[in-house]
């Protein structure tokens, strides 16, 4: 076969040598991740690596786009945008714990490495966070109109929707950060994490959206 057989496009070749920093950067950390380990990997040669990516930097902020890209992605298709409150929450939380389990590698650059190592890699992941948790808000909120759960003054409640689709989303991260450090028979699939995060939140927002609210006795 000639060398023109063997060529293979620039749009593939890159998402081969993401695929291998992803799988490099998650099992060896983002420093001790080498440039020659990750061309290796991805069965390439290190200055073509460089020549596609220019340095580790770019390569691992490559990396943290497509993974935050995806993720978003997969968390937005699932939900059922017709469906009731608790439907959308429940098919939104499956959407992100079956696209973690399905992509651990992705999860931990994102939630153990990109996070840790510092800026700028910090401040990309913080921009899928806020996209998620605004996602999460419109949701709540949804749930809220729906329940005509209206407070007296709108900009504590706006405050407080806001505050729950933070905790939400915390909550839905640590989870999946445990998943992922979790290996063998125990280790719960997508939609145990998802069943057991909804029980978790559903019936806490339910008492809400209906005007049940705990309050510490006295």
């Amino acid at each position: 076969m000639g060398v023109q057989g063997k060529r293979v496009p620039r749009a593939v070749r890159e998402q081969q040598m993401l695929d291998a920093a992803v799988a490099t950067f998650a099992r060896r950390g983002y420093r001790a991740a080498s440039m020659d380990e990750i061309a290796e990997a991805a069965g390439v040669s290190k200055p073509l690596v460089y020549l596609y990516l220019n340095s580790k930097d770019e390569l691992f902020t490559a990396c943290i786009r497509r993974e935050a890209d995806a993720l978003k992605a997969a968390v937005r298709a699932a939900v059922e945008p017709d469906a009731p409150a608790d439907r959308q929450l429940w098919s939104g939380l499956l959407g992100f714990f079956e696209h973690t389990a399905a992509h651990p590698d992705g999860w931990t650059v994102l939630y153990s490495q990109a996070r840790t190592v510092g800026e700028p890699f910090a401040a990309e992941v913080a921009v899928m966070r806020a996209e998620i948790v605004a996602f999460v808000t419109g949701l709540i909120a949804a749930a809220a109109r729906d329940a005509d759960c209206e407070a007296a003054d709108q900009s504590l409640a706006d405050r407080e929707v806001a505050a729950l689709a933070h905790a939400l989303v915390g909550a839905a991260e640590s989870l999946a950060g445990w998943n992922a450090g979790t290996t063998g028979p125990g280790r719960p699939s997508g939609k145990e994490s998802a069943a057991t995060l909804m029980n978790f939140a559903w019936s806490g927002l339910d008492n809400l959206m209906t005007g049940h609210r705990w309050t510490p006795s006295r």
